[in-house]
């Protein structure tokens, strides 16, 4: 069995929180940092380890065994220095995938350029959206439409390839409802039950939240 998918989360301003807190809420493992020790304080009644320490040491990072998570999420985006040294000491520690927070088009393109993964625009997208869409691990893409459905884009799975939407019947077996195909960038939303599914296709499905996991 897979282990729990394991997490470090860098500035808890309202968005690292919310994404700390996501994550913890739903069961995952979350070492949160930040150099505030008021903020700190305050996340650690939703976050149980919290520690307050300065993100651009690496002797912070050997300490806090950073190395060892599964994926960083640098929150500073109002720190481009700061960012920066904690994308660079992640990747160096060899934390797999490291997501930054960045402010700007500019700063996008010096996180990308130093190593993050991914970066992300607070203008674009939210920190519980970010977590959910961590937790959800599969997933390309993840929008809540209520606290019970959400619109899920999936790859097509090695066994789905060359079968179709009736012989799969992915309503009944996973409780999905297939709304659109997506493939080489185009999106149809006129989806015929008949139509053979192949690896460059992407499924755009209404799922109930409670059945995502049948997914995974």
């Amino acid at each position: 069995m897979k282990k729990n998918q394991t997490y470090a989360v860098f500035g808890l301003g309202r968005y690292g929180l919310a994404v700390a807190r996501e994550l913890v809420e739903n069961g995952k493992e979350v070492i949160a940092i930040d150099g505030n020790q008021k903020l700190v304080n305050d996340a650690s009644d939703f976050i149980p380890v919290c520690k307050c320490a300065d993100v651009t040491d690496a002797d912070v990072f050997a300490r806090l065994d950073i190395g060892s998570v599964d994926t960083a999420i640098v929150c500073m985006a109002s720190s481009l220095e700061a960012s920066v040294m904690a994308v660079t000491l992640c990747k160096e520690m060899g934390v797999k995938t490291v997501i930054a927070k960045c402010a700007n088009e500019m700063q996008q393109k010096i996180l990308l350029r130093v190593g993050a993964d991914q970066v992300v625009c607070p203008e674009s997208e939210s920190g519980v959206r970010l977590a959910k869409n961590l937790l959800s691990s599969g997933f390309i893409d993840m929008i809540s439409l209520s606290q019970d459905a959400s619109i899920v884009e999936i790859d097509v799975r090695s066994e789905w390839v060359g079968k179709s939407l009736v012989e799969l019947n992915l309503r009944k077996k996973y409780g999905i409802n297939v709304v659109a195909i997506k493939k080489a960038g185009k999106i149809n939303v006129h989806v015929t039950p008949e139509q053979l599914l192949d690896e460059q296709t992407t499924l755009i499905v209404i799922a109930n939240n409670t059945k995502l996991s049948r997914l995974n």
